[in-house]
């Protein structure tokens, strides 16, 4: 190739585009072990998140005086020999262990649930195809 012919390829070659790139892709395979960890690592988060907020609803309602509210109005409409005791039930000991055992439950389920989702997905993604994105440079 001559010299002139290079310059003339270059001067001839396509303009850039002026929009942002864009790709299309299909998701047609997760992962399931990815699925599995990042649903347990999100589901441990939130299970944080209730833990956290149970107990600050306990500690408000003992603070307003809501439990001893319901002693009160128990005790007016059974009579102050019921022997019910709202508090006690409601304790703070049993409250974060029931808070406890709903985050396990939580966790364990959505992790479950998850991984099995994404094994229903891998089965049916040959005959759907799967879906599809579009990604686009900024």
């Amino acid at each position: 190739m001559t010299e002139t012919e290079q310059i003339a390829d270059v001067v001839e070659a396509p303009a850039k585009a002026t929009g942002p790139r864009q790709a299309r892709l299909r998701v047609s395979r997760v992962d399931p072990w990815s699925v599995m960890k990042t649903s347990f690592l999100l589901s441990l988060g939130l299970a944080i998140v209730v833990v956290v907020a149970l107990l600050l609803i306990w500690l408000l309602l003992t603070a307003f005086g809501v439990f001893d509210s319901i002693n009160k109005t128990v005790s007016d409409v059974a009579g102050p020999t019921s022997g019910i005791d709202v508090l006690e039930a409601l304790s703070f000991g049993r409250v974060v262990g029931y808070a406890l055992l709903l985050a396990v439950f939580e966790v364990v389920m959505t992790s479950v649930l998850a991984t099995l989702v994404a094994g229903i997905y891998n089965a049916t993604a040959g005959l759907t195809g799967g879906f599809e994105l579009t990604l686009s440079e900024d």
